[in-house]
């Protein structure tokens, strides 16, 4: 299944690059970030978040041997995933 991403909760600041993803909102509810990677390597399901009216998937990545969350490469600025709001729990 497919589902779209429309918020996300951070650990500490919002906007601050560094600080990891706690967890994911959108039409799957609210999921915590290992759980999507799970399931992105498992291809259970695919996550994507919209970007002019265009899907951009979410990739698995690496830094340090710590798996993290970010979009496909593409030529939108900033960060799809980082530029989404904070979900309101």
């Amino acid at each position: 299944m497919e589902f779209q991403v429309a918020c996300i909760i951070k650990r500490g600041d919002h906007f601050n690059p560094h600080e990891r993803i706690e967890a994911l909102g959108g039409n799957m509810g609210y999921k915590p970030e290992e759980a999507i990677i799970e399931d992105i390597e498992s291809r259970r399901n695919r996550y994507y978040v919209l970007v002019r009216g265009y899907k951009v998937y979410l990739i698995v990545s690496a830094h340090d041997a710590r798996k993290y969350l970010k979009t496909e490469a593409d030529s939108y600025s900033p960060d799809n995933l980082l530029a989404l709001p904070g979900c309101q729990r």
